[in-house]
């Protein structure tokens, strides 16, 4: 019982400590939602994202494999690439994306597996999913450690703890874009500023990590 409540407690202060910043990003893509980008392809592109955060940690679950800080921070070249790209196509995006992509893979469709699975293919899935392994780097360093040294009981607890809790942030991001102040401000703002932000969380993550230095020594 002592093991399972430690290991419990280190799995959501780890969580929380790492995730922060999260509530900003999600807030930022649910004032993007329209008939394009839709509620689901945030949820289903965060735990894609978080998923692959956890393998990449896992390494220091089955012996102490290092990543390297300087590699991890590469990562940060994801958001600055979708930033670059979202202000380079900000106006054919508004106007030829929602008259080709809705009916493809943005739609609903009446089986709900088949819609899910539809939910899975979306660009704007993957978009989701890019930024939050790129803004992971900090998940990265700070799970391997706490991944090693547990057993399997320990690894189910925390991987419990960690989608779970993702699953929370979503819902707690959602819930404060719905409030009116809030909602208004980003709605017709938001989307302004989010390359910028993309493109500043990329080369914080990078500065960070001491990405530069790898970058300019080769």
């Amino acid at each position: 019982m002592h093991h399972f409540l430690t290991t419990l407690t280190q799995a959501i202060i780890a969580f929380t400590a790492t995730n922060i910043d999260d509530i900003i990003i999600l807030l930022l893509f649910f004032a993007q939602i329209d008939d394009n980008f839709r509620r689901r392809h945030i949820f289903i592109g965060q735990y894609l994202g978080f998923i692959a955060i956890i393998i990449l940690s896992l390494p220091g679950f089955f012996g102490g494999l290092i990543i390297p800080k300087e590699l991890i921070g590469l990562l940060g070249l994801l958001p600055i690439f979708i930033g670059i790209k979202q202000l380079i196509n900000r106006e054919q995006e508004n106007t030829e994306v929602q008259n080709t992509n809705i009916d493809i893979l943005g739609s609903s469709h009446p089986n709900k597996i088949f819609s899910f699975l539809l939910s899975i293919l979306h660009p704007k899935t993957y978009t989701v999913a890019a930024v939050t392994i790129a803004n992971g780097g900090d998940n990265i360093s700070i799970y391997i450690p706490l991944f090693a040294g547990q057993d399997f009981p320990g690894l189910a607890i925390i991987s419990t703890v960690f989608f779970t809790m993702v699953a929370v942030w979503c819902a707690i991001a959602y819930l404060l874009s719905r409030q009116a102040t809030i909602g208004y401000m980003l709605t017709h703002y938001g989307k302004n500023f989010v390359p910028f932000v993309l493109i500043g969380l990329g080369l914080l993550i990078m500065y960070e990590r001491g990405s530069f230095t790898l970058i300019l020594k080769n």
